[in-house]
């Protein structure tokens, strides 16, 4: 491991708006702030909202300055990342904003039911070849249901056309109400209305904008009723892997 990544994994350690939870501490002693994130950590009553597989945290950050009246959490499991968000928001004085080390897998352990009003999957894998471990997945909705209020949103901001057609088949199919949805965001009307969905850009963003992609986004209601099945639908792949990773595949489409 490089020295830059032990300095910073040394800062996260260090940085009070950091909470790490590992796994053997988890089941040996449970998590504390289960429940009671505002009481505890933010000392104060306000809508929580989540940003699952936040990278370096741009968005946790940048929603906190627009919305001082929410508690913000970005989530995600590499810290070397992560400690971008957690120096700028300590280095800022925000104190709506906290950064959580975890696997998301874990995510309905670290939080009480009815505690989480909001979700944001901000650039999420879409996970061609494993459909359980895409992030609007019925596998992952079911946990975010043990958490998330009755009715609680979810944001889906997303390069890959894959995950924006899967997801908004998954929300048709469950019936899950869409409030928002469109597959270029910069040029549909909520670029106008909503400047949190534009002015606010991760690093992958900027680079997928840079290669000329469209940013897709969908807004939905996950209600607690009903139960929630996958699409039995194929869907076209991306034409692209990740970053200057083209697809290797000859496979067209997926469900």
């Amino acid at each position: 491991m490089g020295k830059g990544k032990l300095a910073k994994f040394a800062d996260m350690a260090s940085n009070p708006l950091v909470v790490e939870c590992p796994y053997w501490m988890l089941r040996s002693e449970g998590f504390s702030l289960r429940g009671f994130w505002n009481d505890r950590f933010f000392k104060r009553s306000a809508p929580l909202v989540l940003e699952l597989g936040c990278g370096r945290g741009e968005y946790t950050v940048g929603l906190a300055r627009r919305f001082p009246e929410k508690n913000f959490i970005g989530i995600d499991i590499k810290g070397a990342r992560m400690w971008h968000g957690a120096q700028q928001a300590l280095a800022e004085g925000l104190t709506n904003v906290a950064f959580l080390r975890t696997h998301i897998e874990f995510i309905d352990e670290m939080f009480a039911p009815d505690e989480v009003a909001e979700l944001w999957l901000t650039f999420s894998d879409p996970q061609m070849k494993k459909p359980r471990k895409r992030l609007t997945s019925t596998y992952f909705m079911e946990r975010y249901r043990r958490f998330l209020t009755d009715g609680g949103f979810i944001n889906l901001k997303t390069d890959s056309q894959f995950m924006a057609t899967y997801t908004r088949l998954m929300a048709q199919h469950n019936q899950l109400p869409i409030v928002e949805q469109t597959d270029d965001l910069y040029h549909s009307y909520l670029a106008a209305e909503a400047d949190e969905l534009v002015e606010i850009q991760t690093y992958y963003e900027r680079m997928w904008l840079d290669r000329g992609l469209s940013i897709k986004y969908l807004r939905f209601k996950l209600p607690h009723e009903g139960v929630l099945t996958e699409p039995d639908v194929e869907i076209p792949i991306d034409e692209y892997r990740s970053y200057d990773h083209e697809v290797t595949t000859t496979v067209k489409t997926r469900k």
